[in-house]
């Protein structure tokens, strides 16, 4: 339960079991298993009294320190326990065995967690007899004494009910029912009943009253003569000097006994609510015993708590506290309820997404931002109209749910075509749109939602602020990318990863003088998935930075057997990623690759594409300078294709610029890819830069680009990739001679 430092406690003065005395202390047990929360919570209430008796801490760091303390102790007051104490459910398995196995039922069980928006479910708070619950930041030390002191004086009440006459047995199993009530007036009516079975009466002329702060009171549950009066405001009620007996106890918030009418009960857990009951008792009140019915009140008071926590508990299930709103849990109901119609699947689901709400946030801070969510929360809802269901499901985005399957969605174009004023400014708001029809849905509402989060991320990639409508063939593209990326995962673990080697060439004598190192991907059933499939997804999901490690030490170790069987002076090429490149450990992993297979450096060549080598700046310039401090080579890859600096091309000081293959497949024909060959290779030429293209095909092409001055080539003119026992057979020929005849012929 949390508290506002405006909240207002007043605990009525009421008898102890026993007078106060030096050793009699009420024994607050803190189980936790962080050491600060010990000392923080002692400190915190030191010197403290409450009810007249000063506090003793008994402490336990774990489950099991729980279980010996409680074994031993057992008069325990209150337990300040921890939801999350080594388990995620470790506390409310403790409290079962608290109230269940060792048969602790006096002891009042506080729950304390870090975790922001942590609520346990509202069954685990009914069932496991939970009295109160907050999150240990909200706790300060005037709060936490409100809380111990609101669950003493339930503990205190409790034993004053068990040493008193066997009439409060009925009390206490009445509780359990009262317990199980999750609304007010449930609550209210089980009052009514457990009242007049306490006083022996019939369940007639008994009255429950409440009244919010400032607001009439109100006749929440009646039964009996008084039935009419339920749900009505109490002024309907008939007999005036009833109807001020409930006002006076309400308006004093204490018992009101008037001999011969019959008694008021108050009932309160805090300002702003109040709960009264009224029973006509039929003979003298003095008659009663009036302990009788303070400990009923007590006992119904300490209900009454933990209905309101119920109620509240349910509010954060299902609602979201910022902008007011059903929240993602509660659009999944409302979803899963339509679509088990019969036409349930009529209707249009859409998500409303703030376009760079993080920037927003970060620049003008949390306030701003939740400012901002209410203002983009209520535009919605008044834009939107009364019949539409708009409910938040993320940090910034916002669902909208049409029944009707003719719905008219136009309400969301140009809805923040007007600024937004926020915290008194004026804003302008963009957002991007996610639109799904239910028709096209094949599943629950989760689904539908999925579905609605695909198409607004089909309109992200097209622009911010446009609006996309979801179709199958978007989800299955998307799923079937998901499901790759998931075998992908599975593929690195089983194996089916492999390397092929591609030889590069010197046109001039058909020497071979390196290769590229190229990764391949072969499922179980023998099916080749194309490089193009499935490292763009590794390098999105991060999974790059394993297999690019992988590559690059196969790549390494196979350089090194090479130079071992002889053949030294040829490179390898490995192709790096941007992602490895961002990647602050990059340098280590490479320099363990090179230590770990013995390879000289000289033999490794690093393949960066254009776009890389000239978008980070600075930073890929002192890079390249560490790599090749190491003693590496370095290529641009795919160049032509981006937009190079000349300045920082020559202060990158590469090795080699390998020509895109799209500009060789156009030499001898028309199109202009034969001109931009020449151009990169007179380039090459001016700066003094090895030049290689890839993709030749053709003996022509081959020649061509000799004459243009190119001096290496690799493509299906001269091989095919290679996987690592052909290349080496390959390579053993091609160094004896007989492939580097059949090269030239």
């Amino acid at each position: 339960m949390s508290f506002r430092d405006d909240d207002l406690l007043e605990f009525a003065t009421e008898p102890l079991l026993a007078p106060a005395t030096t050793a009699a202390r009420w024994k607050v047990a803190i189980v936790d298993d962080d050491e600060g929360v010990h000392r923080s919570t002692e400190l915190s209430l030191a010197g403290t009294e409450i009810l007249g008796r000063p506090l003793a801490f008994l402490h336990a760091y774990s489950v099991s320190d729980a279980r010996a303390l409680f074994a031993a102790e057992r008069d325990i007051a209150v337990i300040l326990l921890d939801v999350v104490i080594e388990t995620q459910d470790a506390g409310l398995q403790l409290v079962d065995e608290i109230r269940h196995e060792l048969h602790m039922r006096d002891v009042r069980i506080i729950l304390r967690t870090d975790p922001p928006g942590y609520v346990p479910e509202i069954a685990a708070i009914r069932d496991y007899d939970i009295n109160d619950y907050g999150n240990k930041s909200e706790l300060s030390s005037t709060q936490l004494y409100a809380s111990l002191t609101a669950a003493i004086r339930a503990y205190q009440q409790i034993r004053i009910v068990k040493a008193s006459r066997a009439g409060l047995a009925h009390i206490v199993r009445g509780s359990g029912e009262l317990l199980r009530c999750e609304g007010l007036a449930d609550f209210a009516a089980g009052v009514i009943a457990q009242l007049a079975g306490l006083l022996g009466l019939p369940a007639d002329g008994l009255v429950c009253a409440r009244r919010d702060a400032g607001t009439p009171c109100e006749v929440i549950a009646a039964a009996g003569r008084f039935g009419h009066a339920s749900r009505q405001p109490l002024d309907a009620l008939q007999e005036p000097a009833i109807r001020a007996l409930l006002e006076r106890a309400l308006a004093l918030r204490t018992n009101v006994v008037e001999p011969g009418q019959g008694i008021a009960l108050y009932f309160g857990s805090r300002p702003g609510r109040d709960l009264a009951a009224y029973v006509e008792t039929g003979h003298a009140a003095d008659e009663l015993d009036p302990s009788l019915l303070e400990m009923f009140r007590a006992n119904v008071s300490v209900c009454l708590d933990n209905v309101d926590l119920v109620q509240r508990l349910n509010e954060y299930s299902y609602f979201d506290p910022l902008v007011h709103l059903p929240n993602r849990r509660q659009l999944l109901e409302l979803l899963d309820a339509h679509l088990h119609e019969r036409e349930g699947r009529r209707g249009v689901l859409a998500v409303v997404d703030i376009d760079h709400f993080g920037e927003i946030n970060g620049a003008f801070g949390y306030h701003y931002g939740d400012a901002l969510l209410k203002g983009v929360a209520a535009r919605i809802v008044a834009g939107c109209g009364a019949k539409v269901r708009v409910a938040r499901v993320g940090s910034d985005s916002f669902a909208v749910f049409w029944t009707a399957h003719d719905a008219d969605v136009s309400s969301l174009d140009g809805l923040f075509a007007d600024p937004l004023e926020v915290e008194g400014e004026s804003a302008i708001v963009s957002v991007t749109i996610g639109i799904v029809r239910l028709d096209d849905v094949g599943g629950d509402g989760s689904e539908a939602l999925e579905d609605a989060y695909l198409a607004l991320k089909r309109a992200k990639q097209a622009e911010r602020g446009s609006v996309a409508r979801y179709n199958r063939g978007v989800s299955e593209e998307i799923r079937g990318r998901v499901n790759l990326l998931h075998n992908l995962r599975g593929a690195f673990g089983a194996n089916e990863l492999f390397l092929v080697f591609q030889p590069q060439i010197e046109l001039a004598t058909g020497r071979c003088v390196g290769a590229e190192a190229l990764l391949r991907w072969r499922t179980g059933d023998g099916m080749l998935i194309p490089p193009d499939h499935f490292i763009p997804l590794a390098e999105r999901s991060g999974l790059i930075l394993s297999i690019g490690e992988w590559v690059l030490r196969r790549a390494c170790e196979e350089a090194a057997r090479m130079a071992q069987a002889g053949h030294g002076a040829v490179r390898m090429a490995v192709n790096v990623s941007v992602i490895q490149f961002r990647d602050p450990h990059f340098l280590g992993r490479l320099r363990a690759a090179i230590e770990d297979s013995g390879v000289a450096p000289q033999q490794i060549e690093l393949e960066i594409t254009e776009s890389v080598a000239m978008g980070e700046g600075d930073r890929m310039i002192e890079l390249v300078g560490r790599i090749k401090a190491i003693g590496l080579d370095i290529a641009i890859d795919d160049f032509g294709t981006g937009f190079s600096s000349l300045s920082q091309l020559q202060r990158m000081n590469v090795d080699r610029l390998k020509i895109d293959r799209a500009f060789i497949n156009d030499i001898g024909g028309a199109g202009k890819g034969g001109e931009i060959a020449g151009l990169v290779c007179g380039l090459g030429d001016r700066l003094g830069i090895e030049l290689i293209a890839e993709g030749i095909e053709l003996g022509e092409q081959a020649a061509r680009l000799q004459a243009m001055g190119c001096q290496l080539g690799q493509g299906y003119h001269f091989a095919r990739p290679m996987p690592a026992d052909d290349w080496r057979i390959w390579l053993d020929e091609h160094a004896a001679g007989r492939g580097a005849r059949l090269i030239l012929d």
